[in-house]
C-alpha cells in the first residue's frame, strides 16, 4: 500500500514541480529559478526506484500489483516525460507568455502517421526501461519467491505494446494509405 502511495505522491509531485517550474519560468520570469525546479522532475523518479528498491530488498517485502506498477510507472515517465513536458511548456508560454499557439496532434495525412509511429516507438523505450528496472530489481533482491510478480509485469508491458503498435501506428498508417484511394473513388 506505501507503494500505491508513493506512485500517488510522484505523480502529483511530477505536476506541481511542473507548474511551478513553468509559473515561474513564464510569470516571475525567473528562468534559473525554473531550470532548477524542472531538472527536479527526474528526481521525483529516482526517489520512487529507491523506494520500491528499498521495500524489496531491506524491508523484505514481497512484490505485489503496486511494485510493477511502479516500475511502469518510472518506465512512462522517462520515455513520455519529455514530451509531456514540451507539451505543457508550449501551452504554458502561448497562454502566459504571448508565445505561438503550440501544435496540436494531427489528425490525417503523412503527419499522423509519424506521431503515431513517434508514440509508439517512446512506448518501446517505455517497454525497455521497465523491463531493466523489473530485472534489476529482481536481480537485487535475489529470491524469486519474493519476486515473482515483477516477472508478470515484464509481459503485460510488452502486450501493451504490443496492442498499442496494432491499434495505433499500423492500423493509422494502413488507414491514411488507404485515405487518398477512399478519395479518388469517391469522385
Amino acid at each position: 500500500m506505501n507503494i500505491v502511495i508513493a506512485i500517488l505522491a510522484c505523480e502529483i509531485g511530477f505536476w506541481v514541480v511542473l507548474f511551478a517550474g513553468l509559473a515561474t519560468r513564464y510569470l516571475l520570469r525567473w528562468r534559473r529559478l525554473s531550470t532548477v525546479l524542472l531538472l527536479c522532475v527526474p528526481l521525483l523518479d529516482l526517489a520512487l526506484l529507491s523506494l520500491i528498491t528499498w521495500d524489496l530488498r531491506v524491508a523484505g517485502a514481497t512484490a505485489d500489483f503496486a511494485h510493477g506498477l511502479g516500475a511502469v510507472y518510472l518506465g512512462f515517465t522517462v520515455a513520455f516525460g519529455h514530451t509531456i513536458i514540451a507539451r505543457v511548456d508550449a501551452w504554458f508560454s502561448h497562454r502566459f507568455a504571448g508565445g505561438p499557439e503550440p501544435t496540436r496532434t494531427p489528425k490525417h495525412g503523412r503527419d499522423r502517421v509519424v506521431h503515431e509511429w513517434k508514440d509508439w516507438g517512446r512506448m518501446v523505450v517505455c517497454a525497455v526501461i521497465t523491463t531493466a528496472v523489473l530485472g534489476g530489481i529482481t536481480w537485487l533482491v535475489d529470491d524469486p519467491a519474493r519476486t515473482s510478480e515483477l516477472a508478470g509485469w515484464i509481459g503485460r508491458v510488452w502486450l501493451v505494446t504490443g496492442i498499442w503498435f496494432v491499434g495505433w501506428p499500423v492500423w493509422v498508417t494502413v488507414t491514411e494509405a488507404a485515405r487518398p484511394a477512399q478519395r479518388s473513388d469517391a469522385r
